[in-house]
């Protein structure tokens, strides 16, 4: 964007604002137009397309506390006028906008018989307006002129801002991986799930921001991912987590028992003789496969006590009770806790 167009463009008309308006009504003006002229809801008009980029320059210039400074000092001076061309006498049109330059530039009377300095944008060679403001805002990075390729605006290029967003994952996509679609300021855009990703992961989209101004890159769009739970499995880095049910002679004598995998099989797991319940029992390389690494099936078992006996479970229980007795699963609890 050089010079000139910060001139004849009047952002805020663009957006449909007030002069004043804050950082937030710009930025409802901005989303509100930008889905109704974006090309996904538009195709094929070329028409939308253009006021859809308009629109996008005119945000990226309010939207920045210190261009939005510049810009409107640039209009202040110019009196919001679009061009400053000299007369062709040395009388008349006292106090515009030469007056003000003049007297910047220590021109007030210069030369003989005071006539002003007189500056102009229209055709010709260089030493025009665009160069005069590239000196005073910032030399070499001022704005793009004749033959010179595009410059930056004031201030040299600036990357343009971060966006944020959030996705919610089935958990299932969340460990094999896939693409969802996600809304930001009224794009829709593909976002590519890696294999594992955990609740609360950051995926980032570079250059998917906000559009950088004076030729600066794009700013990413950061997603925050949720992942929703599942009935059965949970995730823990590469592995994945389940807890299975044993019954108390499974746990105490040991048993071989069958085990869900999340391809909808199942394996064989052995439970040794003793297992307490939350003893975790590993299976490897039936958890999250990704290119660098394969997790392991993580299960935790879980004894079962019944909620009813039948008359002849009660006699085996007391009679397990009684070769039992005098055995204390809670010897030392007490000592311990007055540590």
């Amino acid at each position: 964007m050089t010079g000139q167009d910060w001139l004849e463009k009047d952002f805020y008309a663009t957006l449909g604002v007030a002069k004043d308006a804050d950082e937030a009504a710009i930025k409802k003006a901005y989303r509100k137009l930008a889905r109704q002229y974006h090309p996904d809801q538009n195709p094929g008009d070329a028409k939308a397309e253009a006021t859809f980029k308009e629109i996008g320059e005119a945000y990226s210039v309010l939207s920045d506390p210190e261009q939005r400074k510049q810009y409107d000092g640039l209009r202040a001076m110019a009196g919001g006028g679009p061009r400053f061309t000299a007369g062709a006498g040395g009388a008349g049109g006292a106090g515009g906008f030469e007056d003000i330059f003049s007297g910047m530039f220590g021109g007030g009377a210069g030369g003989a018989g005071g006539q002003r300095v007189r500056y102009s944008t229209a055709g010709g060679g260089g030493g025009g307006f665009e160069d005069i403001l590239s000196g005073m805002f910032g030399g070499a990075q001022g704005f793009g002129g004749a033959g010179g390729g595009r410059r930056a605006g004031f201030g040299g290029p600036e990357r343009g801002a971060d966006l944020t967003a959030t996705l919610t994952l089935p958990f299932r996509t969340a460990v094999e991986g896939g693409e969802m679609g996600v809304n930001s300021e009224g794009r829709s855009m593909t976002v590519r799930i890696p294999a594992g990703v955990r609740d609360g992961q950051k995926i980032k989209l570079r250059g998917k921001g906000r559009p950088g101004s004076g030729g600066g890159e794009n700013g990413d769009l950061v997603v925050t991912v949720t992942v929703s739970p599942h009935p059965v499995f949970g995730i823990d880095g590469h592995n994945l987590t389940v807890t299975v049910p044993v019954t108390f002679a499974e746990a105490a004598l040991g048993a071989t028992i069958a085990v869900p995998t999340f391809d909808g099989g199942t394996v064989r797991v052995k439970v040794p003789a003793g297992s307490p319940s939350g003893k975790r029992l590993r299976v490897r390389g039936r958890g999250v496969v990704t290119p660098k690494a394969t997790g392991d099936l993580i299960v935790t078992i879980e004894v079962v006590v019944p909620e009813r006996l039948t008359d002849e479970a009660r006699r085996a229980v007391e009679a397990f009770a009684a070769a039992t007795d005098g055995a204390d699963p809670r010897a030392g609890l007490f000592g311990a806790a007055t540590t």
